[in-house]
């Protein structure tokens, strides 16, 4: 199926609703695994055994003009409504970010779920082998709708315009769609249906729960991390040993699955650590390491070594002469080739592999110079745990990324290394050891290199009976899908709708085996032994007997949670404690007052009895106030219970108080002392008395407390009470003090003066309100208030903000915190950094806010004047910071701004450097003025030297920048910008001269070598009709300045799109360069291959690791 979808006219309003499952996560690998659907709807996937598939081709014109998120026309698949969702410029991610998407999840039936398997693919239009294909699978639900990936492909490789994803401005997507039948998952039982229970996943720890599974089942491992010194005043959190000890405590005996956090605490982790995915065999390597150090000086000190410890030996021997070198290493997992490896033999066979060391490669021997060699490795011994690593991840360099070895993949149940007489061991092996492994457990990874899933298919007692941990979920399995099906390779789906697609449905099995555990037969009675209570320290057990004790408890009040009612009881005590500490606005925090579990059957007078022994107040001197929630949002005690609902059950005065039927009722305590300040029966209260609540604030100190309540008379006047208020206050009787109402503070703060001489009722006080007073404040007085009136201070409290302050270049670090006001303007907030740093101009104060998602600062700094306060600096979506990331500039932040900043790179022409230079112009400039610029400041090889600005990417140069051109539209932050001197030869070419691109490229062993690798400094040359080639070289080589002996090894080709046509010393090098339908001049060049003497970027260290990943640290 293929549609033309033209682009949208620019002014295209699109909806501000996204719903894009990873909006909120930028920073973390795509797809990430998550719960499932609570409510899945069985009957909404299609009953058939053979799942529905089908392919979609989308073709966006005018792609580069789209700036918004796009939705491509409908398409069907098994009976459902699809669509792509695409984002051109990025999901808040400098990479393109696509996604499946259910067309018509809005008006599908409540708790709908559909399950599919799914690739997208960014078709490269020049060679299709090209292609970006990326493939994962989902359950999509009402909460879920649409799932894919938020960093695709880099934004620069797609708008490169020689990589061939965007052609005459037009982008082709692909999407292959199978739709599989919906499990239910929230109905299995795993205890009662295997007897193990699965691990909790606490966002993105799948990869940690499936190795943790794994040696968990290895006995003689678990039994080694009981026997780890503990003591009972340990903490889990702060202890691995016990958190360990805990977490394979509860696999042995709880009956619900169980939680990492206790041992993610213990790593040092925080909750960004739980949602970032990590490569399951660096974080085996991590803890194996972290165990094997706490292990030391202990009982079972050595442990990891027996278990995983193998020996091999790197050898080189001289074929010649009688020379040896041999070098011994340990190991605790070895990590086999995939590709091109059919099995784990051929992986075995490739490595113990033999490599001939001869020509410009032969070996240094000491007293004998340099020898052809044979290099090559053999086991001395292996492990009784033979821990296998495929290496399913290895780095592309035609792409400059990392991708994933979906390839068919075989491995036995049975592993004989002593096959073919020993051909993998060495001299000085025992050969009385027999190296017969059977395999325990299989790691799996589904999904691609940008990030997915992983589970475990482990046989705990080596029988014939597998079993599937995934996550929460353990279930039983067969021998074919433990091991066939986590082959890998490609599985080809039958059509449904043979109409819909002609050509055949393949689908490549994203999910495969990713590491292997085996246990040597001779060594399986001591592995696999026996675990019971009497390994677990008994402080343990009383520990985990004590937690399993609460959590029954929770679960039995949670089951009888009906019948309970949670009465939350404040007091004039709360209030004074609160008040000016905790709370400012209104008068108590409900959640820090005492709180009672109450039967709602049990009558309300009983509970008064139980009120009295618990604050030694007794029941007549008690009178009970309804809260209510008033229609400015505050919260105020109402009126007092009367005598007819006092009488009543707990449950049916919760029922009466309680609008949002919620399970808790909430009451304020009155009290009344008498003179000797012991509680007394309160009074009786008449209609026209009201309660006021009184607040005293200072405004020398900006200290806000409360003095208590009173009772007063509605047609009263505040100039009855003054006296009363000033001994609460603790002032002189006749002080003169001004009286304000607290009336609400959200949105806004609210705050009116009282008048004294006015009654209370025609103030419109009742029961509940708020009264503010304080002294007047004295004008002229030595010492000034900043805040010198309630209102003032209530509206400072309201939008106070403390803002962590760190500087760009440190980004991890709280370098200073400020005290400042949500309403603070941009002025303000720079202001008030300049003063405490010490520099002179706030203008050269330039903030950066905080992305709450990926825990960096933003792409983007704060314009000049950008925002109007500091609550808008602070937001990111829906969400708030209290971090700003600040730099000093050299010059004024408004002069920078109407500035252009370029970075170039200058080659110089006679010397063999480079220096960086930071180009500052007024936009409007042109490039003339970046070289009249730059000529000041670089050496030139003489005065009169003409330089030119060039665009290279990728090694290549696209573009020689014209003069005139403004520099307002040129963007270095994805490509280099290179300034040189042209060549006298390039001033004056005759007619029949050409000027042509010249690249350096080698080829890689490792790659298809039909595909070149630049790298380099790319450069341009005259060449002239009738020259031949080696007459090109002569003039090269002095150009490059290479010796004799390097450049007789280099060869030379006519490179076009990628091809490469070797050409002979006598070949006239003018008849290749006569194309003109060439696809961008910089894809026909003259190619020098050759070895990179510059330092390459490392990539094969690691080279399982996913690209986007950080490395894993265990910090405790």
């Amino acid at each position: 199926m293929t549609l033309m979808t033209p682009a949208p006219p620019l002014d295209l309003q699109e909806d501000d609703e996204m719903l894009v499952p990873h909006n909120n996560i930028p920073f973390g690998p795509q797809p990430m695994e998550v719960e499932e659907a609570e409510n899945m709807n069985k009957t909404d996937a299609p009953s058939v055994d053979d799942p529905p598939s089908g392919r979609f081709t989308w073709t966006i014109e005018n792609f580069s003009r789209l700036t918004k998120k796009l939705y491509s026309e409908v398409f069907y698949v098994g009976g459902y409504k699809w669509r792509i969702l695409i984002f051109p410029k990025g999901n808040n991610v400098d990479h393109l970010s696509m996604y499946l998407d259910i067309a018509d999840s809005a008006t599908l039936p409540y708790g709908w779920s559909r399950y599919a398997q799914f690739s997208l693919t960014i078709v490269n239009q020049i060679h299709n082998k090209y292609s970006i294909r990326k493939e994962t699978h989902h359950q999509f639900h009402a909460r879920e709708s649409d799932w894919g990936f938020t960093s695709f492909m880099p934004i620069a490789e797609l708008y490169d315009p020689g990589r061939g994803y965007l052609v005459n401005d037009t982008c082709v997507v692909e999407a292959d769609v199978a739709v599989r039948k919906v499990l239910d998952y929230w109905s299995h039982d795993s205890k009662k249906e295997t007897g193990f229970v699965g691990l909790k996943n606490q966002g993105a720890t799948c990869y940690m729960n499936s190795l943790l599974q794994t040696q968990y089942h290895i006995p003689y491992f678990r039994k080694a991390v009981y026997h780890m010194p503990t003591t009972e005043n340990d903490m889990p959190s702060g202890s691995i040993p016990l958190a360990l000890q805990s977490l394979f405590y509860k696999l042995q005996y709880s009956d619900t699955s169980v939680s990492t956090k206790e041992l993610t605490k213990s790593f040092g982790w925080d909750t960004y650590d739980s949602f970032m995915q990590h490569d399951v065999q660096e974080f085996n390597r991590v803890l194996c390491e972290k165990l094997e150090d706490k292990m030391k000086g202990t009982v079972v000190e050595g442990t990891i070594q027996k278990l995983f410890e193998g020996h091999h030996m790197n050898y080189i021997e001289c074929i010649n002469v009688d020379y040896k070198s041999t070098r011994k290493e340990s190991f605790y997992d070895l990590q086999l080739d995939v590709k091109g490896c059919q099995d784990v033999y051929a992986s075995f066979d490739k490595y113990v592999e033999v490599e001939r060391l001869e020509g410009d490669n032969k070996y240094h021997a000491e007293q004998y110079g340099l020898q052809d060699a044979a290099k090559g490795v053999l086991f001395i011994d292996f492990p009784p745990v033979l821990q296998l690593q495929l290496k399913r991840f290895e780095y592309d360099f035609i792409r400059d990324t990392m991708v994933k070895i979906n390839d068919r993949y075989e491995f036995p149940l049975q592993l004989d290394l002593d096959r073919e007489n020993g051909k993998y061991l060495s001299p000085d092996a025992d050969r009385s050891v027999r190296n017969l492994y059977t395999l325990h457990s299989v790691l799996i990874h589904s999904g691609g290199v940008h990030g997915g899933h992983y589970y475990a298919y482990i046989r705990p007692t080596l029988s014939d009976q597998w079993f599937k941990f995934d996550d929460e979920r353990v279930t039983k399995e067969d021998l074919k899908r433990a091991l066939e099906e986590q082959y890998g390779g490609e599985e080809e789906l039958p059509q449904t709708n043979p109409g819909f697609n002609n050509s055949p449905f393949k689908f490549t099995k994203y999910s495969n085996a990713y590491m292997l555990v085996y246990i040597r037969e001779s060594d399986k009675e001591k592995i696999i032994c026996n675990v019971d209570e009497k390994d677990i320290a008994e402080h343990l057990r009383v520990r985990l007997k004590k937690e399993q004790d609460e959590k029954e408890q929770k679960r039995k009040e949670k089951a009888e949670a009906h019948l309970y009612t949670i009465i939350k009881v404040a007091r004039n005590e709360d209030l004074h404690e609160q008040i000016g500490k905790d709370i400012y606005f209104d008068l108590v925090d409900h959640d820090k007052v005492r709180s009672f579990r109450i039967q709602k059957q049990l009558p309300f007078n009983l509970f008064k009895e139980e009120v009295a022994k618990e604050f030694n107040i007794p029941v007549q001197c008690q009178r009970f106030w309804l809260w209510a929630k008033r229609q400015n949002h505050t919260y105020r005690p109402n009126r007092p219970l009367t005598l007819l609902e006092e009488g009543q059950s707990v449950g049916q005065l919760r029922e009466v108080s309680n609008k949002a039927n919620n399970a808790e009722l909430k009451l304020f305590l009155e009290v009344e002392l008498g003179q000797d300040l012991q509680p007394s029966p309160p009074p009786v209260k008449s209609k026209e008395e009201i309660l006021l609540f009184f607040k005293l604030y200072d405004p020398l100190t900006e200290e806000l407390r409360y003095v208590g309540q009173l009772f007063v008379k509605g047609d009263g006047k505040p100039a009855d009470i003054l006296t009363k208020l000033n001994e609460m206050a603790g002032f002189s009787p006749d002080e003169e003090i001004e009286l304000y109402e607290e009336i609400k503070f959200e949105p806004r703060v609210m705050c009116e003066p009282i008048e004294k001489n006015s009654t209370f009722r025609n103030s419109q006080l009742e029961d509940g309100d708020i009264v503010c007073f304080q002294k007047p404040t004295q004008v002229g007085t030595s010492k000034q208030s900043r805040y010198p009136g309630v209102p003032s201070f209530l509206e400072y409290v309201h939008n106070r903000q403390v803002v962590r302050f760190r500087s760009l270049e440190k980004p991890k670090e709280d370098e200073f915190c400020l005290d400042l006001s949500k309403l603070h303007t941009y002025d303000d907030v720079v202001e008030r950094v300049s003063q405490h740093i010490g520099l002179d101009d706030p203008s050269k104060i330039r903030l950066t806010s905080h992305n709450c998602y990926s825990q960096q600062p933003k792409p983007e700094p704060i314009k000049y004047r950008g925002v109007d306060h500091l609550s808008d600096m602070l937001v990111h979506h829906n969400q708030t910071s209290d971090i700003l990331y600040y730099e000093v500039l050299d010059i004024p932040l408004p002069e920078l701004q109407g500035l252009k900043t370029l970075k170039v790179a200058f080659h110089h022409a006679t010397k063999d450097e480079v220096t960086i230079h930071t180009v500052r112009l007024p936009k409007q400039s042109t490039v003339g003025d970046v070289i009249n610029d730059l000529k000041a400041k670089v050496e030139l090889s003489h005065p009169d030297a003409e330089i030119r600005l060039l665009e290279v990417f990728s090694h290549k140069i696209y573009k020689i920048f014209p003069l005139n051109e403004k520099i307002e539209t040129i963007n270095d932050h994805y490509w280099t910008l290179r300034a040189e001197e042209i060549p006298e030869e390039e001033k004056n070419l005759g007619p029949c001269d050409r000027l042509i691109h010249v690249f350096h490229f080698m080829k890689d062993a490792a790659q298809n070598q039909l595909h070149v690798q630049n790298f380099g400094d790319p450069f341009f040359l005259v060449i002239r009709e009738g020259e031949t080639l080696a007459e090109v070289k002569v003039r090269i080589q002095k150009k490059l300045q290479v010796p004799d002996e390097e450049f007789s090894k280099w060869k030379f080709a006519y490179m076009l799109l990628g091809r490469s046509e070797y050409l002979q010393d006598s070949d006239i090098v003018y008849t290749r360069f006569q194309r003109r339908d060439v696809y961008g001049a910089w894809e026909q060049y003259l190619g020098v291959e050759h070895a990179e003497n510059a330092p390459r970027r490392s990539h094969t260290a690691n080279q399982n690791r996913h690209a986007v990943e950080k490395s894993i640290k265990i910090y405790n």
